[in-house]
């Protein structure tokens, strides 16, 4: 599945907009966490992968620069923690010696 059919089949996350199928990623994402159940924040990340979801995630939550954001708190506090753990920031490979 792409993202813009992911859309499309979750246009009611989305319902002023004509044309779901056209939106950007950054919308899609925030539009998931803070709209879709476990399951659609899943298949969005089986589509997009955990890493880039969480840069999204990342770059607009309120720890961002642009110090306003659109995602609800509870969202926010949520994916923060989920994120941290399952999508770390910078490099997280653990060396052996």
């Amino acid at each position: 599945m792409t993202l813009a059919t992911f859309a499309k089949k979750h246009k009611y996350f989305w319902w002023w907009v004509k044309d779901a199928g056209a939106l950007g990623s950054e919308s899609i994402v925030e539009g998931t966490l803070n709209y879709g159940n476990w399951d659609d924040v899943q298949e969005l990340i089986k589509i997009m992968g955990i890493k880039k979801v969480a840069k999204i995630f990342r770059a607009k939550s309120p720890k961002s620069e642009m110090g306003r954001t659109n995602y609800f708190p509870e969202v926010t506090r949520y994916f923060n923690h989920y994120f941290n753990k399952y999508a770390p920031h910078g490099n997280s490979v653990k060396r052996t010696a």
